[in-house]
């Protein structure tokens, strides 16, 4: 089957357009940690300045980080999360979770986050309406997209 020229409209995919690409999320969770100067990224990344200086501005244009400066002479600059930003931590500590359950399962984490309460934060997806968790055989797509089903296009 050849693939679809016009794929699935798809919040995921406008998503990761501007935050797939390779060192963004890793931008993100850094600024979030607080490491917003571009020699840290640089180190706690490892990321070639010229590609890591290519995302920064494509964060900066989509509004999901913010510039401040820190330095006129020379002029430098740090970046921090704008509250769009901040609202993609979840999607971070989420990706966090995982990694931890299935790729480091021997218990050797890389990073505890501890939360206020003192103990070890777990992300959970619940329901706002609700409050129960988010348990795939509980949700039900319904496309909204003219033209297609959840098993694709109508039309084809």
């Amino acid at each position: 089957m050849a693939a679809s020229k016009d794929p699935r409209p798809c919040s995921i995919a406008d998503t990761l357009a501007l935050v797939g690409e390779k060192y963004s999320l890793l931008v993100l969770r850094e600024v979030c940690l607080g490491n917003g100067r571009f020699d840290q990224l640089v180190r706690n990344i490892g990321a070639p300045r010229d590609i890591l200086a290519t995302r920064l501005r494509r964060l900066v244009d989509a509004g999901i980080l913010a510039k401040h400066p820190y330095s006129e002479r020379p002029q430098r600059f740090e970046y921090r999360p704008t509250p769009a930003g901040l609202e993609l931590e979840p999607v971070l500590l989420t990706l966090k979770e995982w990694g931890d359950r299935h790729l480091h399962q021997d218990g050797d984490l890389p990073m505890m986050l501890e939360h206020v309460c003192g103990n070890e934060f777990v992300p959970v997806v619940t329901c706002r309406a609700c409050g129960d968790e988010a348990r795939h055989e509980d949700l039900t797509s319904h496309p909204q997209a003219p033209g297609w089903t959840v098993g694709g296009p109508t039309t084809a």
